[in-house]
């Protein structure tokens, strides 16, 4: 965009190191030497130093300096000057005034100028009309025909503390305080409504009726009685409101003749057009960030042109929302006008907050460069030639790696490494465990922290599920050397009184490793993260103990090899000096509950059994490790296990059930608390006004139910807490289960690790569960999703779509539906894929596909094998009963 620049007509420098703000630039006729039509503008402009300026400019050839008759004054003042307005300002003549707004004050000019009887030119001054000091801090101010009066202007300021003060020239009129005021914004008064607009910090552009503000209550008035009501005076209520998202930086009202009165707002991100009523005309949405706007009347009826700049020194001119030039800016402005400079119209006049100023036109004039011309050098083909023989046999070598990762995270520059202890501490190091049994195992693991390079202050978490806790989980180290390492011992014990659902933790080191660029990239650094996982015993959380004959929850593994001696696989549990426990094994919790695990005397068979369904998965999932690493040792690779008994999932049903109820409970408790809360509170009001009434009066038992509320809030808070802590018991117990679930339904189908992966995003999609996200309306939807894609009946459901936003729902019927539905077509063929094509493939290569099976019926029980879930299928019952 080098052709598109604002052509600098007349610019100058304002002083050393003074500041300039959006308020400090005003455009008028100030000493009111216009003749007749004619108006004759100057610019004034203030700084936060105190100096007022008032330039007249004339046209200078590019590249010279101002002339000495532009600047017709210049002052100092003795505050900052936040703004700068002209305006008929005094009472009793027609005349332009300067106002100039100070923090504490406001002050009213009149700018004369005499004429000179030498070549020096005339000589302007101003002239103190009167002063108002303020009480409050003032932020910025905006004038106009208050109430519709004629042939004068009235002064609003706005304080720093929201209150609008009115000032009828050379006398306060009334203070009013904006209602829920937080920060101050902009301010303009639109004369067409009578009203003054502004943004508040809620983000939302408000209007505000002068009739309105002149009968509400009095600023002064309502501080003085803040202990007692009013007898007069109305709450000050906002005329309309519309949010628009975001801070405003100014508002501008538009009124001309050929276009419709607007209220213009400029955004952080959009620029807004509001009808006079509060209603959106429309908005641009700017893919930069402004800095200052100014609307003006357009050549084409019915629209409006609106000059923005922007942080990127680029002054973009819209008409309405399209955008019509752009031009390039030597600075960032602050603050934009239009002027009519000598007798040349629409002169575009910037500031910026250096104190840049600058009157400019829009153009095309090319600015001419020329390059300078560069030395010519012959070319050496041979040369260049065999540089580029050199890259393309480094390009060879590149590609015979077939390798995309970079050469450092090939070497890892930062390591993580957990070493668990093979034995239980010696001395428990559990502390504040909940855990009722005499002695609480503990495990020490060492954690090791290695870097091949320089390692800024590494920070290293280890995190173990609920309900295990470690002695100490965040270790913070000093900077690591190349090819250093530090280790942290810590334990791992059983905190909470119920098992966990996985015996597992994660180690997670992060860090700030260095550049060769600068040394601002050695502060910054380059972000690296290493981590592992690690094991814990099964000894951590249980003990050897007797078996159990009988139980109330049974599974069966089958395998392909002969049973192997428990003795053998399970030497930290087994005693080798009873043979009875080669084939029969019992475990307890440190929680109390029992496990037995038998192993077939004449078939290739393992039974796990247990009194809860829970207590199942870390045994069941612990002899298939054990089992698994005992045959690696022997070098054989067709070891497999399977399973073709029945999935409980009755069983695994009123676990969900358990689970659904504490959240119910749970949100019964919020509401109570909700309610008690209310009611305490309207005690405590009823109460505090007895206290401040000057007139003794009984308190009418108020202090009694007072009490008798507060014991009431104190056990609904210690219920909910107590209904927290079981919930959270219940959801953990409902992910053993669900692990267990996943395993026996992979074993079942004989599933791959992909289709497993699947299942459990499908069943685990939350670490944490929580009322506003459950893990029934998760896994609800999930395994709609799954249902309606690649377990799907036909290429039709394929193309329904879940919507709607995830909440709570009333039962557990749809989701217990779901995952009946979810096992029916698994063992009907169906294979789970996250690819919808192949899922399209598989529906009609399977024969007889998935049938149609309603899901708000189920009439006809057929039994799944290796499940006791029932199923119903109306297309096989068709058939059977169409049959001679």
């Amino acid at each position: 965009m080098s052709l598109f620049k604002a052509r600098d007509w007349w610019s100058t420098t304002l002083g050393e190191k003074e500041e300039f703000d959006q308020g400090c630039l005003c455009v008028a006729d100030v000493d009111n030497s216009g003749q007749g039509k004619i108006t004759i503008n100057k610019i004034i402009v203030g700084s936060y130093m105190g100096y007022l300026r008032i330039f007249h400019p004339h046209p200078v050839k590019p590249g010279d300096d101002m002339q000495a008759e532009d600047l017709l004054l210049e002052v100092q003042l003795q505050e900052p000057i936040l703004q700068v307005e002209v305006g008929k300002f005094v009472s009793g003549t027609e005349g332009l005034h300067l106002a100039v707004l100070h923090c504490r004050k406001l002050c009213v000019y009149a700018v004369s100028g005499t004429q000179g009887n030498v070549e020096h030119g005339n000589q302007y001054q101003i002239k103190l009309m009167y002063e108002h000091n303020l009480q409050r801090t003032a932020c910025n101010m905006t004038y106009g025909p208050f109430g519709g009066v004629k042939g004068r202007d009235l002064i609003c300021i706005q304080s720093m503390d929201g209150m609008l003060m009115l000032f009828e020239q050379e006398s306060y009129a009334f203070g009013r305080f904006l209602p829920g005021f937080l920060l101050p914004g902009p301010l303009t008064y639109s004369s067409r409504t009578d009203s003054f607009i502004t943004v508040s910090s809620c983000r939302q552009v408000e209007s505000y009726k002068y009739q309105v503000l002149v009968f509400a209550t009095d600023a002064e008035a309502r501080q003085e009685t803040v202990q007692k009501k009013l007898s007069s005076g109305k709450r000050l209520a906002v005329d309309w409101v519309l949010n628009i998202g975001e801070q405003a930086l100014d508002i501008c009202i538009v009124s001309f003749n050929q276009a419709v009165s607007s209220v213009f707002v400029l955004g952080e991100r959009n620029l807004f057009c509001l009808k006079d009523n509060g209603q959106l005309r429309f908005m641009k949405k700017l893919d930069y960030s402004p800095s200052c706007f100014l609307p003006y009347c357009s050549v084409k009826e019915g629209t409006i042109n609106t000059l923005v700049g922007n942080h990127s020194n680029v002054l973009n001119i819209y008409q309405d929302v399209t955008l019509k030039w752009a031009a390039q800016l030597p600075h960032v402005p602050v603050s934009v006008k239009v002027a009519n400079i000598q007798n040349l119209k629409g002169v575009i006049v910037t500031l910026s907050e250096n104190g840049h100023l600058q009157c400019s036109y829009l153009g095309t004039d090319p600015s001419f460069f020329q390059a300078p011309r560069i030395e010519s050098k012959e070319v050496n083909y041979e040369e260049f030639n065999a540089e580029m023989k050199e890259l393309q046999k480094i390009i060879r070598e590149a590609m015979k790696t077939q390798d995309i990762l970079p050469q450092s995270e090939k070497r890892r520059d930062l390591i993580v490494t957990a070493e668990v202890s093979p034995d239980l501490d010696a001395e428990s190091k559990a502390i504040d465990s909940e855990v009722k049994a005499e002695v609480v195992p503990s495990v020490t693991v060492k954690v090791t922290v290695q870097s091949r390079v320089t390692a800024q202050k590494p920070n290293l978490s280890v995190c173990v599920q609920a309900p295990l806790a470690v002695t100490c989980d965040q270790f913070i180290f000093n900077d690591l050397e190349p090819d250093s390492s530090e280790t942290v011992v810590l334990s791992v014990f059983l905190k909470g009184n119920f098992p966990p659902s996985e015996l597992e933790g994660n180690c997670v080191v992060s860090c700030s490793a260095p550049t060769d660029d600068s040394l601002c990239s050695f502060i910054l650094g380059i972000p690296k993260v290493a981590q592992c996982k690690f094991k814990l015993p099964l000894r951590l959380i249980c003990f050897p103990a007797q078996p159990s004959k009988s139980a109330n929850h049974k599974i069966t593994i089958d395998t392909n090899k002969p049973p192997i001696s428990f003795l053998t696989i399970f030497p930290d549990f087994a005693d080798p000096s009873e043979d009875d426990q080669a084939n029969v094994l019992g475990f307890q919790f440190l929680t109390g509950s029992k496990i037995t695990l038998l192993a077939s005397k004449t078939s290739q068979r393992y039974r796990i059994q247990s009194d809860q369904l829970e207590d199942l998965w870390l045994i069941t999932k612990e002899l298939t490790l054990r089992l698994e690493e005992h045959f690696k040792k022997q070098n054989c690779k067709d070891f497999a296990y399977t399973f073709s008994g029945s999935i409980p999932l009755q069983e695994y049903f009123e676990l969900i059930d358990r689970h659904f109820e504490l959240r119910l409970n749970a949100e019964k408790f919020r509401e109570l608390l909700s309610e008690r809360a209310v009611q305490f509170r309207a005690i405590e009001r009823r109460l505090l006004t007895r206290f401040k009434d000057k007139t003794p009066a009984p308190l009418q038992h108020l202090d009694t139910l007072l009490e008798g509320t507060f014991r009431e809030v104190i056990a609904l808070a210690d219920a909910a807490e107590e209904n927290q802590a079981n919930m959270f018991q219940a959801f953990t117990k409902l992910k053993s289960a669900t692990h267990l679930v996943i395993m026996l339904i992979s074993l079942w189908q004989k599933l791959n690790a992909d289709q497993i992966a699947i299942m459990e995003a499908a069943f685990l999609p939350l670490a944490e569960d929580t009322q506003e996200l459950g893990w029934e309306e998760t896994v609800d939807s999930a395994i709609s999703s799954l249902l309606r894609t690649c377990l799907s009946k036909s290429s039709k459901e394929q193309a329904l779509t879940l919507g709607g936003q995830l909440s709570m729902p009333k039962d557990t019927s749809r989701l217990k539906k779901n995952i009946s539905l979810f096992c029916d077509r698994l063992a009907k063929g169906g294979r789970l894929s996250l690819s919808t094509e192949s899922a399209t493939q598989q529906v009609a290569a399977v024969p007889g596909g998935c049938s149609t099976i309603p899901e708000s019926d189920l009439e006809e029980r057929v039994v799944v094998p290796g499940s006791t879930a029932t199923f119903t299928n109306h297309k096989h019952a068709a058939k059977q009963k169409s049959k001679p």
